[in-house]
């Protein structure tokens, strides 16, 4: 096991930090940013230029308690059409306000659970996406896939629809976890699903898996990973459970006094990364894995690799169009978020314009410090030559060096690196760059 300076490690025992899929966070958002922004931004895209789309749809037939995701509970299909609808509507609105030749590159639909949609809504949904805003050759299709809610039926609506990639949410196959956060799912269950996407030719899989659950132990963990690693995925991310009742409320649910503490925590993380590796898949970032010819293995190694709120990413479009309730688009100039509730969000679509209510609008000094913080997490290094303003960025590589002695090295052009055994550390180190989290920390000490 890596062995971790002392100091080092009670500093990531106690640190809370973003998980920078955006900068800045979202918790910085505000409502400035409104439906005439959006569509003024959507004109200001380039023209016969490729953008990513999202499209969410939050409904669950369960709602797990680990899960900290804008969802909505339905045991019925009666919400579903009707949302489509709206999402078409949305979807109107958002391609008449597109210069011409637009195309999508990478589309992917989250929730939630998207394959709770029954057949012929996830046909529809495809379907509209692309005659409003066409796929651009070669684009991405990807959809994230809960075992328990998919049969041949729904298969074959995603292979019909061009599905190229599969996101299946695991976190733990251990029963007694599985009771302790609501998530009922058998490995049989995720068995049939990864292999029926993979007879219709979706042959790229992701398998999301948590650490850090109640009750999760050593040994389950490894088991659990030895049973995903069977399956032979062609991604892995492994998230630390969040335990934020005071945000998520369904997280009452879980036993604060069933969860790993921080150091058992810290361990169940280290040595899943370590056996993750030993079966031949390479580390990206904080928490991903790759087979070595995978596309996000081959972006990594080339310094290509992207964050954004999927979290990391081979997508290297600037904009990125976030369609159904709570969605958050990114575009070149800030950030926009539609209406966080369903009904909110059908009554603003409703009136014709965009559902935004509260974005952010990116300074140069945003732009900046996202982009180092980007390269920080991607590559664990940055380097102050390749940003427009070296001189700046090398003033805080030499602040952040200070402040993580033992976990970075700095050579003597400025270039910052996160050493191997620091890389978890990576999101504490990437706030020494974040000039919001640097004005909370000096104001709480003025206080």
């Amino acid at each position: 096991m890596t062995h971790l300076d002392p100091q080092l490690t009670e500093r990531a025992l106690a640190a809370r930090a973003p998980r920078y899929t955006s900068y800045p966070p979202a918790t910085q958002f505000g409502p400035s940013i409104g439906p005439d922004t959006m569509l003024e931004w959507l004109s200001l895209i380039e023209p016969h230029s490729s953008i990513s789309l999202y499209a969410h749809i939050p409904f669950c037939r369960r709602l797990c308690w680990f899960c900290a995701c804008r969802t909505q509970g339905t045991q019925s299909e009666a919400p579903l059409e009707p949302y489509v609808d709206a999402l078409e509507a949305e979807a109107d609105i958002i391609a008449a306000a597109l210069p011409a030749g637009v195309t999508t590159s990478h589309l992917h639909l989250g929730g939630g659970t998207p394959t709770f949609l029954p057949p012929d809504l996830l046909r529809r949904l495809y379907a509209m996406l692309e005659a409003r805003i066409p796929r651009a050759p070669g684009a991405e299709i990807s959809v994230e896939v809960d075992p328990t809610e998919i049969d041949d039926a729904r298969l074959d609506a995603l292979a019909d629809a061009g599905v190229t990639r599969a996101s299946l949410g695991v976190q733990d196959f251990d029963p007694k976890v599985q009771a302790a956060i609501g998530r009922i799912q058998s490995f049989e269950q995720t068995k049939f699903a990864v292999d029926g996407l993979r007879a219709r030719g979706i042959n790229a899989i992701n398998l999301d898996l948590l650490y850090g659950l109640p009750h999760q132990t050593h040994d389950s963990l490894m088991r659990t990973l030895d049973m995903a690693l069977s399956l032979s995925p062609d991604r892995i991310a492994l998230y630390g459970y969040a335990h934020v009742p005071w945000a998520s409320k369904r997280q009452v649910m879980i036993r604060e006094d069933h969860l790993p503490d921080g150091r058992q925590r810290l361990d169940l993380s280290l040595r899943a990364a370590e056996r993750i590796g030993e079966a031949g898949y390479c580390a990206i970032g904080i928490d991903h894995f790759a087979k070595p010819g995978d596309t996000m293995a081959i972006a990594a190694k080339a310094g290509a690799l992207h964050r954004n709120f999927q979290g990391y990413t081979t997508d290297g479009a600037q904009t990125l169009i976030g369609l159904g309730a709570s969605s958050i688009s990114r575009l070149p100039q800030g950030y926009a978020q539609n209406a966080p509730a369903t009904a909110a969000w059908k009554a603003r679509i409703a009136t014709g314009r965009p559902a935004t209510i509260r974005g952010h609008a990116d300074t140069g000094d945003d732009v900046l410090r996202r982009a180092v913080i980007e390269r920080l997490l991607c590559d664990f290094r940055v380097d102050p030559a390749i940003f427009g303003d070296p001189a700046r960025v090398a003033e805080w590589t030499a602040q952040a060096a200070e402040a993580w002695q033992g976990g970075v090295t700095l050579d003597d052009t400025g270039a910052l690196t996160i050493l191997p055994e620091a890389h978890h550390l990576a999101r504490m180190i990437a706030m020494e760059f974040d000039a919001y989290a640097i004005s909370a920390q000096r104001h709480s000490a003025a206080i």
